[in-house]
């Protein structure tokens, strides 16, 4: 029913539409995505550019810092002020409605673009990038700096809005999920990917369990470890309305853990001698973070390696919205009831006030880019729009991964629990390697199906 203008059950309020933050990320997400499209022109033959939305700055590879700003860094900076307007108005005008105290909000909004920016800078620096060191651990490092050193200002904590960040980013992820992509060659990924998140999540469960963790945050580590990392983990957390603090301590060790089979599982893949294909597949299933399982797809080396591994991870994404609703419909029938003893089942719109709406701007992305641009416009077109709309993604994460760090605690990272979900992580996490490598034999060694994208 309605009180004041917001839902209540079960005695907890919820947030008219225009207050919600899941909302609103759709809203800022599909603003991106709409702006793309409707500025989408072609510049010549088969070239294809998106006119309205704001660049981000031009970073490249650089061994001498000079030469990361390649067209110049007035342009670069010119570019970075631009952006960081735009984020800036977008994110406050949502931030209006659900009463940010915007006079700390703009200003501490400077200091994590700047640091979100360096970010993106280091990450890449030559070594950094051969090594997929991405601008998320720089972004997460500097957060954890300012945290566990000094004391956090409170308008670096009136702006470190994380879920706002990276619920607006994964809507335009949502963006370069193509259906075609999946068909064409994704369905062995799919498969893989249901096999092994199915079989994981659960024994990631169980193993938690095992170690007495709560059920709840039993399920946000199972569903990072099980499906895609930190995207999974903030929809679990949000399907089940877990602990905010879980969910970020979650998002820290997923990325620690990234960075840990980067430099780990390449050189197993290559002393076990899996072709580049397998080898692919194998990281693609196991390192929960996009730009990570591409680097160890790099280290393996060959073109193979990097198209499987990138095709996995695809499938994988593909699986949150599925996931989040699944652990919607869990805890409202079953958590929810064990925890306060109640004998009614939960009505349909329960389920659907408890679904995180950010995953609806997900699917909502995928299907316009999917159903309307790409049969219209073309695949380099789709392409163009994709690659708009990823900008923003990674600018997004990178604001979100500052914002962690500065509300994570080192010492509260090692010893939340006891320390027992951490090592009811990484023992599943060891598992999880030991199954996909089982999985991805059967599906990519060509021993029992040709293989769809052989090795090279």
């Amino acid at each position: 029913m309605l009180k004041g203008g917001y839902f209540i059950n079960h005695g907890n309020e919820r947030p008219p539409v225009w207050q919600s933050e899941d909302w609103w990320a759709c809203f800022l997400g599909w603003f991106i995505l709409v702006l793309a499209i409707v500025s989408l022109k072609e510049i010549e033959a088969g070239k294809w550019a998106v006119g309205l939305l704001p660049a981000g700055p031009k970073i490249a590879k650089w061994t001498s810092l000079g030469a990361a700003f390649p067209k110049g860094f007035g342009v670069f900076l010119w570019q970075s002020v631009i952006l960081f307007a735009f984020m800036a108005v977008i994110t406050a005008v949502g931030g209006i409605f659900m009463k940010f105290d915007l006079k700390r909000y703009i200003p501490g909004f400077v200091v994590i673009y700047v640091l979100a920016l360096i970010a993106m800078v280091l990450s890449k620096q030559a070594f950094f990038a051969k090594w997929g060191i991405e601008y998320v651990i720089f972004a997460l490092i500097f957060g954890l700096i300012i945290s566990n050193i000094f004391k956090v200002p409170q308008l670096l904590r009136a702006a470190g809005q994380t879920e706002y960040f990276i619920k607006i980013g994964l809507v335009c992820m949502g963006a370069g999920i193509l259906f075609s992509d999946v068909l064409r060659g994704g369905f062995m990924g799919l498969v893989q990917a249901v096999l092994v998140a199915t079989a994981v999540w659960f024994m990631t469960y169980w193993i938690c369990r095992k170690f007495q963790v709560s059920e709840r945050f039993s399920a946000i580590i199972a569903s990072a470890n099980a499906i895609c990392g930190v995207s999974a983990t903030i929809a679990a957390g949000g399907a089940i309305q877990g602990d905010k603090k879980e969910v970020s301590y979650m998002v820290a060790w997923v990325l620690v853990c990234a960075v840990v089979l980067i430099l780990v599982m390449p050189p197993i893949a290559k002393w076990l001698d899996l072709p580049n294909n397998w080898a692919g597949a194998w990281v693609g299933g196991v390192i929960d973070n996009t730009g990570a399982v591409v680097a160890a797809g790099g280290i393996i080396g060959g073109d193979a390696a990097y198209k499987v591994a990138a095709m996995v991870k695809m499938a994988q994404n593909v699986l949150i919205g599925v996931a989040a609703f699944l652990m919607a419909l869990w805890s409202t029938m079953s958590l929810d009831r064990k925890e306060t003893g109640a004998v009614e089942r939960p009505s349909f719109m329960e389920i659907w006030y408890r679904f995180p709406k950010f995953v609806v701007g997900f699917i909502v992305a995928s299907i316009v880019v999917s159903v309307f641009v790409e049969p219209v416009s073309g695949l380099k077109a789709v392409k163009a729009v994709g690659s708009a709309t990823k900008t923003y993604r990674n600018w997004f994460f990178a604001l979100c991964f500052v914002s962690i760090g500065l509300e994570t605690n080192f010492k509260e990272l090692v010893s939340v629990g006891g320390g027992k979900p951490a090592i009811a992580y990484w023992i599943s996490q060891t598992a999880n390697a030991v199954w996909t490598l089982f999985i991805t034999w059967i599906l990519w060694s060509s021993t029992f199906f040709p293989a769809v994208i052989p090795p090279d």
